[in-house]
C-alpha cells in the first residue's frame, strides 16, 4: 500500500521514523519549502526533509499545495493513505478525495478543543494541565474530521512548549502506530466530534509575546512558558526589546524565597530587587521573578548575572 507522508517541523519526525520502521511503504513525502534560518539567513530544510533524505524517499515542497499541478505531482505517487503531522498548509478537496484509505492527521490536542495551527503553545499558554493527541480523519474544515482515537498527556510547571512539542509528538508517534494495521485495512472506527464543545487555537503573533505586567503573576509564567524555546516573550525597557526566555514558579517563589516583595502598591511592571534569585517585577497580582533574560543586542543570559551589571534598577517600570 502506499503510503504520502506530509509533515514539516520536528513535531512530524517521530511519526515518520515509526513508519519506516514498522516497514511501510512511504512511496513519499510532502513538506514546506526550505527557509532562510539565522542572522546569515542560510536556507535550511525542514525536519522533516531533514529526515527524508535520511531514509532516501522522494521528497516534494509546494508553495501551494492547493494549485492544479502540485495536486497533479502529488497524484503520481498513487497514495492509498495519505499520514500528515503538523504539514503547515490545508489539504484540497481534491487531495482529501485521492486515496482510497483517506488522509489522517496526528494532531496535537485532544479535540474538538484546540483546533489550530498552535494548541501546543496555546494549551500552556491558557494554563491547561492536561492535553493530548488526536488521530482524526481529514476534512474539509480546520480540524473538523471525524477522530479515529485520542491520548492524553499532563502538563507539568515545568514544561514549556518545547517539551510539550516532544512529548505530544512521541505520543503521537505511538497512536498512530497502534492504530496503523486497521487503517491499511480499512477497519478503523471513527467518532465525529461534538463542534459545541470546540475552541481554536489561532497563530501565534507578535502581540501574543509582549508582557502585560497588569496581568497575574500565573498568567505570565504561563506566557513564558508557551513561548519557549521558539519566540520568547517580551517587554520594553528605556524604548527597547528586554526578552523574557523564563521566569519562577510564582507559587514556589511565594513560599520558597523569603526576598519576595511584591504587594501590589507598586506600578505593574515595576523592578522591585534584583538578586542572585533574578529580577522581581510587580504583576497585577503579587510578583514574578525573571530567571532568564536577553537584553537587545545581547545573548540570553541568566537574570542573576544580568543583574550584577547594575544596569537596571528598582523602580524601573517595564512596559
Amino acid at each position: 500500500m502506499n503510503i504520502v507522508f506530509m509533515g514539516t517541523p520536528e513535531f512530524a519526525v517521530p511519526s515518520l521514523d515509526m513508519l519506516m520502521a514498522e516497514g511501510y511503504h512511504v512511496v513519499g513525502v510532502v513538506t514546506q519549502p526550505d527557509k532562510p534560518q539565522g542572522r546569515k539567513k542560510v536556507l535550511t530544510p525542514t525536519p522533516v526533509k531533514a529526515a527524508a533524505e535520511r531514509y532516501g524517499l522522494s521528497v516534494f515542497q509546494p508553495i501551494k499545495l492547493r494549485d492544479p499541478e502540485a495536486v497533479a505531482r502529488l497524484a503520481e505517487w498513487k497514495p492509498d493513505l495519505i499520514v500528515t503531522a503538523a504539514f503547515g498548509q490545508i489539504l484540497p478537496k481534491a487531495v482529501l478525495d485521492m486515496p482510497i484509505r483517506g488522509c489522517v492527521n496526528v494532531h496535537g490536542s485532544l479535540l474538538p478543543k484546540y483546533r489550530g495551527g498552535a494548541p501546543i503553545q496555546r494549551s500552556i499558554i491558557n494554563g491547561e494541565s492536561v492535553t493530548g493527541v488526536t488521530l482524526m480523519y481529514m476534512a474539509e474544515g480546520l480540524d473538523t474530521g471525524d477522530m479515529i482515537s485520542r491520548v492524553e498527556v499532563p502538563i507539568t510547571d515545568e514544561d514549556t512548549s518545547g517539551t510539550m512539542f516532544a512529548k505530544l509528538s512521541e505520543a503521537g508517534s505511538r497512536l498512530l502506530q497502534a492504530e496503523m494495521p486497521r487503517l491499511i485495512a480499512g477497519e478503523t472506527t471513527a467518532v465525529p466530534q461534538d463542534d459545541s464543545e470546540a475552541s481554536y487555537a489561532r497563530n501565534l503573533t507578535r502581540e501574543d509575546e509582549k508582557l502585560d505586567w497588569s496581568r497575574t503573576s500565573r498568567e505570565l509564567f504561563n506566557q513564558i512558558r508557551g513561548l519557549v524555546p521558539f519566540s520568547g516573550a517580551f517587554t520594553m525597557w528605556d524604548d527597547q526589546v528586554f526578552k523574557v526566555w523564563a521566569a519562577a514558579n510564582p507559587a514556589q517563589a511565594q513560599t520558597e524565597s523569603s526576598a519576595v516583595s511584591g504587594n501590589g502598591q507598586a506600578e505593574p511592571g515595576t523592578v522591585l530587587q534584583l538578586n542572585k534569585t533574578g529580577i522581581e517585577v510587580q504583576t497585577g497580582n503579587g510578583s514574578l521573578w525573571l530567571t532568564e533574560v536577553q537584553p537587545a543586542g545581547k545573548k540570553v543570559m541568566q537574570a542573576a548575572d544580568f543583574a550584577r551589571g547594575g544596569t537596571l534598577k528598582p523602580g524601573t517600570v517595564l512596559r
